[in-house]
Parts: structure tokens; sequence; C-alpha cells
């Protein structure tokens, strides 16, 4: 089958990139692959972070994709329909995240949807952070589909909300494979300036207000001194009042920052240094970061929120707290420490196996092929 994938690919960096890297080469092995990326994906006003291009020293996967679509200049959006169309695709593939890219996005599938099948795998449908224009824009998107995978039952249950006759097929995210091994956790350790003994939680990647990095500060004010927490990632905006809740703590000392953009070569220096990665959401449909804690054989501590339940297996690949409080996140990381480590690194070992790529990319050309 001839594919067209319109979506964020190598020089853009981040979460998503990878995860279509990785879809991308399972795919190109039976498939005929075209990707199709931005030349523009979001301008320097809505983007809060250092660089949405990867760096020297990001491992990204150096896909070759056609830079073309600019979000904020409709002429590209009829470009980069001619130019698909000229491909000749019996499938469209797209990744949804955020109603912003609705108008371009729905632009292209509309005029393409009645010569190619036009799949979107949606991280989300209703944003973390909505506005009053999210839902009409991401309904105009969504009716430009013939399918969609979704990789939560949270983003499916917003999907049939919005659009109730939508075709779909649900699967878990795959786990991500292209960070390398893990280090000794003494090694790393010392690398990153930490002790060799204690207890040390991270809480990795972008620092977002939804994901809650102010209830793990409060939580670990209430853990004991053998603890440790690392916080690495870049924030999406300022800082300021996670650094004043972290001056305040009474465990301020053990917290140690590396408030950045995390490459890729150092993410296996982070998670190897670790005993727990603690996801403290306040809301979620999933999370890539779960997949690299697997990858590493770290298990995670996570909220009851949206599809984390989903893919934190609780009691087996790490726990569940049942709900966004400092006091619930302090005690799930209590209860992680008093049972046995070694059942959790078992349990991750055989989920690798379930979450291969290649088992999503024939899940999603089965589905495909049946609309």
């Amino acid at each position: 089958m001839k594919i067209a994938y319109l979506s964020t690919f190598y020089p853009l960096r981040g979460g998503i990139a990878q995860f279509n890297a990785s879809l991308y080469r399972a795919l190109e092995q039976g498939h005929e692959v075209k990707a199709f990326t931005f030349k523009r994906q979001y301008p320097g006003l809505l983007f809060p972070g250092r660089s949405q291009y990867v760096g020297a020293s990001d491992k990204a996967d150096p896909i070759e994709a056609e830079e073309i679509l600019d979000t904020i200049n409709p002429f590209t959006y009829h470009g980069t329909y001619r130019a698909i169309k000229w491909f000749d695709p019996d499938l469209l593939v797209m990744k949804y995240w955020m109603s912003y890219f609705a108008p371009s996005l729905g632009y292209i599938a509309q005029r393409l949807k009645k010569r190619a099948r036009v799949v979107t795998i949606l991280d989300n449908v209703v944003p973390h952070e909505p506005r009053f224009f999210d839902k009409p824009l991401t309904r105009f998107f969504l009716n430009q589909n013939h399918g969609f995978v979704t990789m939560s039952h949270s983003v499916g249950k917003d999907l049939e909300r919005l659009k109730p006759d939508a075709r779909y097929i649900q699967r878990s995210h795959p786990l991500y494979d292209h960070f390398g091994t893990a280090l000794p956790s003494g090694q790393a350790r010392e690398k990153l300036g930490l002790p060799h003994q204690g207890k040390v939680l991270l809480f990795f990647g972008f620092i977002r207000p939804y994901k809650g990095l102010d209830l793990l500060i409060e939580a670990f004010g209430q853990l004991g001194g053998d603890y440790h927490l690392l916080i690495a990632g870049e924030p999406y905006g300022s800082f300021d009042k996670y650094q004043k809740l972290i001056d305040a703590s009474p465990n301020k000392e053990r917290i140690h920052l590396f408030v950045e953009y995390i490459d890729n070569e150092r993410v296996p220096l982070f998670f190897s240094a670790s005993d727990l990665c603690v996801l403290p959401y306040k809301s979620a449909t999933q999370s890539g970061i779960t997949n690299i804690s697997f990858h590493f054989n770290l298990p995670v501590v996570a909220t009851d929120v949206g599809g984390l339940r989903e893919t934190v297996r609780d009691q087996e690949t790490g726990l569940i707290v049942p709900e966004p409080s400092g006091e619930a996140i302090a005690e799930g990381i209590r209860q992680f420490f008093r049972m046995e480590p070694g059942r959790f690194g078992q349990n991750i070992e055989q989920l690798k196996q379930e979450l291969s790529w290649d088992a999503f990319a024939r899940a999603m050309m089965d589905f495909a092929g049946k609309l």
C-alpha cells in the first residue's frame, strides 16, 4: 500500500516526532511510505520552549520528509494537498494532538478523502488546557477522516462525544526503543551529581501545568530524608512558581534541578540514576514518558487520571494513586518502596514484548484495510 504520512518529522524534535519516526520505520517494512512535514509547525509566539528543532547531540532518526506545510500560511495548505495528491497514496496517516492543527490538517484531509482513506492517530481529542474554540475546530477535523486510532480509553470516549459515528480502534502506545541502553546506576548518579545511596524519584519531560509538578514538590516535602527528587525537563513558560515551591520545601536541599531541554544522548542518564519515575498528572490521555521509563525497566507511580491506568498496570509495572494530590502521591511513593522492586522489572520485560511498533503498525493497517 502507498502511504502518505503527514505529521512532525525530522528535523523537528519532541516526543511526537519520535513516535512518527518509529512508526514510519515499522510501516516501511511492508509498504511504500512518504513523509510530509511542517516547514513551520508553530509560530514562535506559541512555542515557549528553547527550540522546535533537534540539536547536534539529539539521536533523532533523520527520516527523509518533504518540509512543505506552514500552519499559519493557508497558501501552503493547498500546496501540501497537491504534493500528497501527486504522490497518489492509498492511505493518508496523520497525528492530531491539539486544535491548532485542525484548520491546516483538516483542509488537506477534506480534499484527499475522496481519493484515499484517511486515518488519524489521536493523542488527544480534548486538550489538557481547553479553550472555547477547541471543540468546533476539532469537530471539523474529525469529520474529514474515515477512521482513527486512539491510545487510551479516555481518548476514545472523548472521540465518541464529539463524533458518535466515529470508526476507531484502540491500541496502547508502543514502547520507545531508540534511547540506547541503561547505565550502571552509580555511574549515572555520579555524572548527575547525585549521592550513590538513597531513593531517587524522577520527574521527566516538558513542564506544563497539567503535569502536576507542583503536586510532586508538595508530596516530596512529606517524604523522609533518604529520598531525592530529580526534575529534568524544559518548562513551557516560567518556572518561577515551581521555584517558589522548591524554596519553601523542607526537603529543598535534596531536589536536583535540570530545568532545560534534555537531548536524547542524556536521556539514559536520568532514567538510569532513578529508582522510580513519578507522573503526578492532573489530567492526561496517555504519556510517552511511561514508555521511555519502561524502556529502561524503571517502574512508574502515576495518578489515576485519563488513560494512565491503561499504561501503568497497577501493582505490575508500577502503582496508580487514587487522586492528583500531594498527600496521595506521597503515600503512593512510600507504598512502592515497601514492595519488592524485582517484580516490577519482570512485568515490564513482558510488556516490552507486547507493545512493539510492528504490532501497532499491523493493527493500524488491518483497520485501514477494512474502512
